[in-house]
């Protein structure tokens, strides 16, 4: 995939998150998110602050006050950050939808998979069906198959043939997975109870 086409995408999931969240209640920005410890608003704020490029230096300091736990981190800066009304949190992500902008410590192929996994974080425990390109989601599963840290796809996931019923996805060997590759790359990145529900196939007996 270009380097062009895939910052389209992920200004394409920034604008559809901001519509999403525009039209959510008080009481349904405070709900769990499928991000243990993260409420909706901190999955919106996490999103809305990656195109404001957190420095180096920030970075490698919040790791050590967590004591080198990067998830916690990551947790407490989402969650000061998400202090900030909802409306500025949805400003902000359409302010920054065409930024090119981010972490020092990432790249373009892990912002469009967060952008796209996260915007699932929000939807599915809202009940929301919030419509994923299958060439995105594509290329956030390709992403996610092709690392190790932090999903452990591969490694997880062994035994398992993982079939997309929308794109040109079909790895590994063992019982059929099927399903649309969005919901695959639910599970590819470890939200298995909200995928399987979504998903089909022999393989799924392997789960739970």
């Amino acid at each position: 995939m270009e380097t062009e086409e895939r910052w389209a995408m992920i200004e394409a999931e920034r604008l559809s998150l901001a519509d999403l969240l525009e039209g959510l209640t008080p009481e349904r920005w405070e709900q769990q998110s499928l991000c243990s410890e993260w409420r909706v608003r901190d999955v919106a704020a996490h999103v809305a602050m990656t195109p404001q490029g957190l420095k180096l230096t920030p970075i490698l300091v919040g790791v050590a006050k967590a004591r080198g736990d990067l998830w916690a981190f990551g947790r407490d800066v989402a969650r000061a950050h998400a202090e900030r009304p909802v409306d500025v949190l949805v400003d902000e992500l359409r302010r920054d939808a065409a930024s090119r902008k981010m972490p020092a410590v990432t790249n373009a192929k892990n912002i469009l998979l967060d952008a796209i996994v996260h915007g699932q974080d929000i939807a599915v425990p809202l009940g929301i069906e919030r419509e994923v390109p299958a060439e995105a989601a594509a290329a956030g599963f390709e992403r996610v198959w092709s690392m190790g840290w932090p999903f452990h796809a591969r490694k997880r996931l062994r035994g398992l043939r993982l079939v997309a019923t929308d794109a040109p996805v079909d790895v590994g060997d063992g019982a059929a997975v099927e399903g649309r590759v969005g919901d695959l790359l639910l599970l590819a990145t470890g939200r298995t109870e909200a995928a399987v529900r979504r998903l089909t196939g022999p393989g799924l007996a392997r789960l739970g």
